[in-house]
């Protein structure tokens, strides 16, 4: 990774708590917004020369901090009247002021209780979750458009009608009562999810896997979870994170290159981590209110039991979509059933299964390479490379461009007449 690549893996992973640190100081998300913004200009100035801080996360925050309070003293000079924050502005009295204030907040996490803020009640719930995950997370558009599978225009009018929401209930962003998270749950749940997704499989750039996101976003539910023991659906999202975090080791080899599931080497999966998920959705089971998470949990939890890919219960997992399709209907969840089925009986009953998702998924790249294994599978070879070339125009990341290709290659090899190269 290049020095400038690795400082902006640095700055996707302090982003979340160094916004939400500086929203707490200056209690606007506008402003937190700018200072953050502009102690990322002062890294890219200061880190090439002198190295990554010990602390990256703390230099951002004291840095982002200091610069805002330097820059609303100088406009006090011009506009009389406005109310500095309190505190010193020296990097050794920031730092010391920061520290007696980590973990003070009512939620004792400044990221969660940020996420618990920007789902207010007063937004729909596809606007809090498009607008923690440009504010927290510091989604592009287009990504935020490709988790909720609409198109990229939609989602701008979208953020933008929730910022301005969000401006006029600024000053009513503070820490939610019991009551008033219990009933945000659902989304910061979805928001810390499409989080740990990010890092899980990111949707563009020279990194596929962001270990330390996934490592926040699961900080985060365990958090959740403290805040919410009794809750079944909680359980069952940290379970599925565990599950699909503890393939991490397997899913890429020594040049970087993606290894799908079923040739993954399994003993590298994290047995811990399975064996904590496979507690938690077993306990999050027993409530007998199974929900989406629990149960995609479930279907986690059968492919992790798995020691090789042939002893993978497909049935089982086929009759855990159907479910999922039930509780949360989507053309994802029926995507990922069309696989299934195809697995237990075979790539044609996969492909009838996709007849009408197209429409709905055609800016979705797992379709077009899930589409396309299929027919390959069926004996389609030129369709299935057609599909793989449209899944080449949806910003996949390198990893999984070099991914594509190869199977583009032997795509080519089953051709009865294959096209020049």
């Amino acid at each position: 990774m290049s020095a400038v690549g690795e400082i902006g893996a640095h700055f996707a992973v302090a982003r979340p708590r160094v916004l939400a640190a500086l929203t707490r100081q200056f209690s606007n998300l506008d402003v937190a917004e700018e200072a953050y913004q502009e102690a990322c200009m002062r890294a890219m100035e200061r880190w090439p020369a002198n190295g990554v801080p010990a602390d990256p996360t703390g230099w951002l925050i004291m840095t982002g901090r200091n610069a805002t309070i330097d820059r609303i003293r100088r406009d006090k000079r011009i506009v009389s009247g406005e109310a500095l924050p309190d505190g010193p502005a020296s990097e050794d009295d920031i730092e010391a002021a920061l520290a007696d204030q980590i973990d003070m907040s009512e939620l004792r996490d400044d990221v969660l209780r940020l996420m618990f803020m920007c789902c207010h009640p007063d937004l729909s719930l596809q606007d809090q979750l498009a607008l923690a995950l440009k504010v927290i997370g510091g989604f592009s558009v287009d990504k935020i458009a490709r988790a909720f599978v609409v198109k990229p225009k939609a989602m701008e009018q979208r953020i933008t009608r929730a910022k301005k929401k969000a401006a006029a209930i600024a000053e009513r962003l503070d820490t939610p009562s019991l009551q008033e998270r219990t009933a945000r749950l659902d989304a910061v749940c979805t928001m810390a999810y499409l989080l740990f997704n990010e890092g899980y499989s990111a949707s563009g750039g020279d990194e596929h896997i962001r270990a330390e996101l996934c490592e926040e976003a699961i900080r985060l539910i365990r958090l959740l979870l403290t805040l919410f023991p009794s809750q079944a659906e909680v359980m069952g999202l940290l379970a599925l994170c565990l599950f699909q975090h503890s393939r991490r080791q397997a899913r890429l080899d020594s040049a970087g290159k993606l290894i799908p599931l079923e040739e993954q080497d399994r003993s590298l999966w994290n047995r811990q981590e399975i064996a904590e998920g496979q507690v938690l959705i077993e306990k999050a089971l027993r409530h007998g209110r199974p929900g989406p998470y629990q149960i995609q949990a479930a279907i986690a939890a059968v492919h992790c039991m798995a020691e090789m890919p042939e002893q993978t219960d497909w049935q089982e997992i086929e009759r855990l979509y159907a479910a999922l399709e039930q509780v949360q209907p989507s053309p994802v969840v029926s995507l990922n059933r069309a696989v299934a089925l195809s697995k237990v009986k075979d790539a044609r009953t996969g492909l009838q299964y996709l007849n009408g998702l197209s429409d709905a998924l055609s800016g979705y790249l797992y379709y077009h390479t899930t589409l396309a294994s299929l027919l390959d599978e069926a004996g389609e070879a030129d369709r299935a490379i057609a599909a793989y070339e449209c899944a080449l125009q949806l910003g996949p990341t390198e990893q999984e461009v070099a991914h594509i290709r190869r199977k583009m290659k032997q795509c080519r090899s089953h051709q009865k007449n294959p096209e020049p190269m």
